[in-house]
């Protein structure tokens, strides 16, 4: 965004008409004359981009890291009685490791801004028995198909 407001200062200079910038770049002319004022008011310094508002986030991209790469081990490991992740279970480990509470609810979208979606294992039949499945397939359906 700072390049592009550099841009458009930098054509105003050269005498070109703030409509003919805004259609160019893409943007509105009331943004041209904007930025051409406050580069003569505070410089090249006016154009900077300002870290953005709101809080700060709760993990650096050091710990954000970190809490990745847990995902990528077994909640065993971490001290719980199955092979599932969940977002509390997440929460905890954060809390205890790092210090940092978060809220689960905050975590799950946290991770999908991560890239990170819930996926839960399919549920099968202790009973099931594939082989038996199959030959029920190939032997008994096209007979029960035919009627």
């Amino acid at each position: 965004m700072e390049q592009l407001r550099l841009l458009a200062v930098s054509m105003f200079l050269e005498g070109e008409p703030p409509d003919q910038i805004a259609s160019v770049l893409w943007i509105s002319e009331r943004s041209v004359w904007r930025w051409v004022r406050a580069w003569r008011v505070g410089g090249k310094k006016a154009l900077a981009t300002r870290p953005g508002w709101g809080r700060p986030p709760k993990l650096d991209s050091v710990r954000a890291a970190q809490v990745l790469e847990w995902l990528e081990q077994s909640p065993v490991e971490f001290g719980f009685a199955t092979e599932r992740w969940t977002a509390p279970r997440l929460a905890a480990v954060v809390e205890e490791r790092l210090g940092v509470r978060m809220n689960h609810r905050y975590l799950n979208d946290w991770l999908s801004r991560h890239g990170i979606t819930p996926q839960v294992p399919q549920r099968l039949a202790r009973e099931r028995n594939e082989s038996v499945i199959a030959e029920w397939i190939s032997q008994r359906w096209p007979v029960i198909k035919k009627k």
